[in-house]
């Protein structure tokens, strides 16, 4: 199973940044206009997570890398040895596939509304049909399940670690990113923050 996992993580960190990024990115900027990732490195608290979230999704990537090319390195990253199971492994892989496609379906219900950050300088349309008529943020929570997917595949203190940095993260900017979408909204945003549950 380990050799299977050495081109299967990174596979899946390929398939992340194409589909959830570059290829979604590109697809929204054709159709705005705009860059559509409007991540700040300002000192501000948006700024402050734009750097954070950086920092993370690097040591997600360079994670995945020294597991592909140096597997025998594994036992520097802590292993949690009693979660070493094939089944835990198997179904953190189903987690991690369903994630993907969760959140690249959840990106495709916001069409032009789609952001990496917040967009101060155009009002964008509030999504709540589809996948978000039953979450408020399905890719924060598609984010969420991708590390705890992560973490069943390759149980170690590092992954729990990224794990746990990812959740308070995403707590913090789902925040942000709701004091923003109730000034741009108002009571249509309040209306559907009281009908639909932040995650799940």
């Amino acid at each position: 199973m380990n050799l299977y996992l050495r081109y299967i993580l990174p596979t899946c960190c390929v398939l992340y940044f194409l589909f959830l990024i570059i290829i979604r990115a590109w697809d929204v900027r054709r159709q705005i206009g705009k860059n559509p990732v409007l991540l700040t490195f300002s000192d501000d608290l948006h700024g402050l997570i734009g750097k954070y979230f950086g920092i993370w999704m690097t040591l997600l990537c360079a994670y995945t890398v020294a597991y592909c090319i140096y597997p025998n390195g594994y036992h520097y990253f802590l292993p949690i040895d009693y979660l070493n199971i094939n089944a835990i492994k198997i179904f953190g892989l189903v987690i991690l596939a369903a994630s993907l496609v969760g959140t690249y379906m959840a990106q495709g219900n916001m069409k032009k509304s789609w952001r990496v950050g917040i967009d101060e300088q155009q009002k964008t349309e509030l999504v709540t049909t589809g996948i978000f008529s039953y979450s408020r943020n399905p890719i924060y929570a598609g984010m969420l399940a991708s590390v705890i997917g992560l973490f069943m595949v390759t149980p170690n203190g590092f992954t729990l670690l990224l794990m746990v940095a990812g959740y308070l993260l995403i707590q913090v900017q789902v925040r942000v990113e709701e004091d923003f979408l109730l000034k741009m909204h108002g009571q249509l945003y309040t209306n559907y923050k009281a009908s639909v549950r932040r995650f799940v």
